[in-house]
């Protein structure tokens, strides 16, 4: 006959399967030293209701003695109660054995409850939450009793909560800031940028916008100051302006000719920068003007210029100076967030707790503030109740499936069983006072 190996763990011992069905399994079958004082309690109430079966046995062996041996009418009352009491103590012991396991061990239909209907029981316990608890009605109902609105504005209107609650804010965002890698961070950034850069074609836009800009003039404003920096710098760089009109004529003209025409030049420019910037209706101006207006035109209708332009933008977001901006700019953001967030001096702090002290102010107060927070509230718990009762009933059958029978029987005949016994003990006590009842009355009856 084969062996077992040594040190080979039997699948067949107490446990073994509370092990294969997993975590929850393994916690209901370990039993704590709680558990191990219930399971003491258990014994003792065991011992003192079998201990009042035997009593009863043997009052009604002495009772049915004392009769038979002429002791009178009282032998035959006694004996009627603790008989009617034995049968209440054994129907009560099978009815509390037969919860967890076969009385002496006989297969006897309907008993081993809890092992053999484990999975039926879970599947109704979930059901029974189902209807009672996780009922859109029920929900509702409670949410509204509780009055959420109002009481989180009283809470949150006392300075302390509104502290409390920006610290554990402030350090939620620090938490989540530090957890974040800055690598995969930028490569979303990039990537939306991009991707919505790629999906909006940006010449209307610009075209809109410099309409507006010409309609409203100001492009003149720019005008002026380039015009006016244009003069101001000729002015002081005449000899700049000399030498390279000298510089670009020949080598063989005379230089008193170049300097003639050196300064000829100079003056026409000095005077065309003054012009410019003294007349607002000069001839360049207008140009300018009619040149903006045409090129905002054809950012909006002229598909050549429109093509140009979404080009450009392809280019200029190719380029790796500007994907490093882009990369670089949560570096900042994210190095900001977090100092504001560890300063409780900080604006942001500071406006965050300002902020709740005024929703708390305002919920304590406005009911129709409290009104729409507590719609919000219930929406989202029967949302949720709804959508997922299912699986929240699902959770509570398959958990119970998924725990070991015998196990389980241990485990709640540790938690209940004490109280059970009782009623093996008020079994034993109302049966003897019916069985005493009963006999009176057939005496009484002339039985």
């Amino acid at each position: 006959m084969a062996t077992r190996p040594t040190g080979a763990r039997r699948t067949d011992e107490p446990g073994a399967s509370a092990r294969r069905g997993g975590g929850l399994a393994r916690d209901l079958g370990a039993f704590t030293a709680a558990d191990a004082e219930k399971q003491r309690g258990v014994r003792q109430m065991k011992a003192i209701a079998t201990g009042a079966l035997a009593l009863a046995a043997l009052v009604y062996g002495l009772a049915t003695w004392a009769e038979h041996a002429g002791a009178g009418a009282w032998a035959g009352y006694v004996a009627a109660a603790a008989e009617a009491g034995m049968v209440g103590a054994l129907a009560d012991w099978f009815a509390v054995t037969a919860l967890f396991k076969h009385p002496m061990g006989l297969p006897i239909p309907h008993t081993a409850i809890i092992r053999t209907k484990k999975d039926q029981l879970g599947q109704n316990l979930g059901e029974f939450v189902g209807d009672n608890f996780l009922s859109e009605d029920v929900v509702r109902s409670r949410l509204r009793a509780v009055g959420i609105g109002s009481r989180l504005g009283a809470w949150l209107a006392q300075p302390e909560h509104a502290d409390r609650v920006t610290a554990e804010v402030a350090a939620a965002v620090r938490g989540a800031l530090t957890v974040l890698r800055d690598a995969d961070v930028q490569a979303v950034i990039g990537e939306a940028i991009n991707r919505r850069a790629d999906a909006q074609e940006i010449a209307p836009g610009l075209g809109r916008m410099l309409e507006r800009i010409v309609a409203d003039h100001g492009h003149r404003r720019a005008m002026d100051l380039v015009a006016a920096r244009a003069h101001d710098w000729l002015v002081r760089h005449r000899e700049s302006v000399l030498d390279a009109v000298a510089g670009g004529a020949p080598d063989w003209t005379p230089r008193f000719v170049d300097q003639k025409i050196g300064e000829r030049v100079y003056k026409e420019l000095l005077r065309f920068a003054a012009e410019i910037r003294d007349m607002p209706d000069h001839a360049a101006r207008v140009a300018v003007d009619r040149f903006l207006t045409d090129f905002a035109h054809d950012l909006q209708d002229d598909d050549e210029t429109r093509a140009r332009v979404e080009r450009l933008k392809s280019e200029v977001l190719a380029r790796d100076e500007v994907q490093e901006l882009i990369a670089s700019a949560w570096s900042s953001v994210r190095a900001m967030i977090v100092a504001a967030a560890e300063d409780e001096h900080s604006e942001l702090r500071l406006r965050t707790r300002a902020s709740l002290l005024s929703l708390g102010r305002r919920l304590a107060a406005d009911g129709r503030l409290q009104n729409k927070v507590d719609d919000w509230l219930e929406g989202a718990a029967t949302h949720l109740v709804t959508t997922y009762r299912t699986e929240i009933t699902s959770l509570i059958s398959d958990t119970v499936a998924g725990w070991d029978a015998d196990q389980t029987a241990r485990k709640i005949e540790a938690n209940i069983g004490r109280d059970l016994q009782f009623i093996r003990i008020n079994g034993t006590v109302v049966g003897s006072l019916a069985g005493l009842v009963i006999h009176a009355v057939t005496r009484l009856l002339g039985g």
